[in-house]
């Protein structure tokens, strides 16, 4: 085992605690003309958004992840959102920065960014685009792992086709510095059967399998919808690890509508609107190749995100 600071960090937790609610960011832009698609970063409205996230009580944000429209950014713009991040969240909270690649050359690319830039740990999906074999996931993990910031693994075989099946969890667990899964199957029996394998950490990846995800023992929640509804988020994590069951149930419940956006195709768009419904943070546009949501779309968002807003000024 190297002598890197985080090797411990599954044994000592409070070092890269995932306990509570870390929120997978959006990422504000502004109209220009000279920028990617017409559209800049707006590191501003981006550096106010991690603050009302930290401020409402999440334990953290994660930037560049498929929500921050990663995979548009230019290498520049990918990499200043995370020292934004860092310089804005301090030691507030947590940043776990997305560092997704289709090759480990480049994965390792951003994790050691990361670390120089000053990011607590990483998420990491499997090479993306390209459909991988065991080995090639294998491998993928151990190049990043060297690198030494803690790993949270990103589950997500609908989009990448590629499954971190419990097994697979099991073995990539024994890297060093692996030390959480993002469960996205939306199978929620894999939260006990990865458990029952492997001492890792399984964080709830689906906002509309959240509650059960941390009924059956997920340790926290890497969430979308929380951009719009940062603290009822962070409530029902709350109620839940209180033992308060039914309480969180009826406040989930009122919610759940609304996070079912975050597994539709079109989750960037419909949370970023969430967001500008709900008045409290910035969504605006999203860069191509996302577009606009549909006449019908829109209107089924914004009529979910009321009622919510609704449930949650009710209680």
């Amino acid at each position: 085992m190297s002598d890197n600071k985080f090797d411990q960090s599954r044994f000592d937790q409070s070092r890269f605690d995932l306990g509570g609610v870390v929120v997978a960011t959006t990422l504000a832009f502004k109209e220009d003309p000279k920028a990617p698609g017409g559209l800049a970063v707006d590191y501003d409205r981006f550096a106010e958004h991690c603050d009302f996230l930290i401020a409402n009580g999440c334990r953290g944000v994660g930037p560049n992840g498929s929500l921050g429209e990663y995979s548009s950014l230019t290498d520049e713009e990918r990499r200043k959102v995370i020292q934004v991040a860092v310089e804005t969240v301090g030691d507030r909270g947590l940043v776990v920065a997305g560092i997704h690649g289709v090759g480990w050359h480049q994965a390792v690319k951003w994790a050691e960014y990361a670390k120089e830039d000053g990011a607590d740990g990483v998420l990491l999906l499997p090479p993306t685009i390209y459909r991988a074999n065991r080995g090639e996931v294998l491998e993928h993990y151990a190049k990043v792992n060297e690198v030494g910031l803690p790993i949270m693994m990103y589950n997500n075989p609908i989009d990448t086709k590629v499954d971190l099946d419990p097994d697979l969890v099991a073995e990539l667990y024994e890297l060093e510095n692996v030390v959480a899964i993002k469960e996205f199957s939306t199978d929620v029996r894999r939260v006990l059967e990865i458990k029952e394998r492997c001492g890792i950490d399984v964080i709830a990846g689906a906002d509309d399998l959240l509650f059960e995800s941390l009924v059956m023992g997920a340790t926290g929640w890497f969430a979308g919808y929380p951009n719009a509804f940062p603290r009822e988020a962070v409530e029902i994590y709350d109620l839940v690890q209180a033992g308060k069951i039914e309480q969180a149930r009826e406040l989930y419940a009122g919610l759940v509508p609304v996070f079912r956006w975050d597994t539709k195709t079109e989750f960037v768009q419909a949370i970023k609107l969430s967001m500008d419904v709900a008045g409290n943070s910035y969504g605006g546009p999203t860069r191509p190749p996302r577009g606009p949501l549909s006449p019908e779309h829109h209107e089924q968002v914004v009529r979910d995100t009321r009622r919510a807003l609704d449930f949650a000024a009710a209680r």
